[in-house]
């Protein structure tokens, strides 16, 4: 069941692309936009990591620190870092643990294609500098974008 506005954000802790844990409570204090990506260095999710990229001042701007987190290995996401020249947190959520807990984690990544499983659902939660969900968007179509306007709306009236 994915998390709702209002919902306490689950604390986590995962390796970042440069293998240093980051968690959320680190956060604390500050509004922080959590990405839940499919995959990296495919086209939609290296199309959305980029528009976060070429927006990033705007997102400091509204006091946000912008997280991306997926499934891939953190030596995956620090080749699509570097590709892509991000230069925000992208998180290993390897176990599919945090995924889960957000409920944004596909049982069946592209049925009858890949048929992967366990593979992190397209999603943006807006969560506030005292730890709770502002703005929840979980895709079940991994070819859509999340709402960047409404995610900037949503920091605008909290920042």
């Amino acid at each position: 069941m994915p998390l709702k506005v209002g919902d306490v954000a689950p604390n986590f802790e995962l390796f970042n692309q440069n293998t240093e844990k980051v968690s959320l409570e680190q956060f604390r204090g500050k509004n922080v936009v959590v990405l839940f990506f499919p995959l990296a260095n495919t086209s939609v999710c290296t199309k959305e990591m980029c528009t976060f990229r070429d927006e990033l001042k705007v997102y400091e701007d509204l006091n946000a620190q912008v997280i991306g987190i997926s499934v891939d290995s953190p030596f995956a996401l620090k080749m699509f870092a570097e590709k892509n020249n991000y230069t925000f947190p992208l998180l290993s959520d390897f176990n599919k643990e945090v995924s889960a807990s957000y409920g944004a984690l596909y049982d069946v990544f592209v049925p009858g294609k890949f048929d992967f499983k366990g593979v992190s659902k397209r999603s943006a939660f807006v969560i506030d500098k005292n730890g709770v969900i502002q703005y929840a968007e979980v895709l079940e179509n991994a070819g859509e974008e999340p709402n960047y306007s409404a995610i900037k709306e949503t920091l605008e009236k909290i920042k």
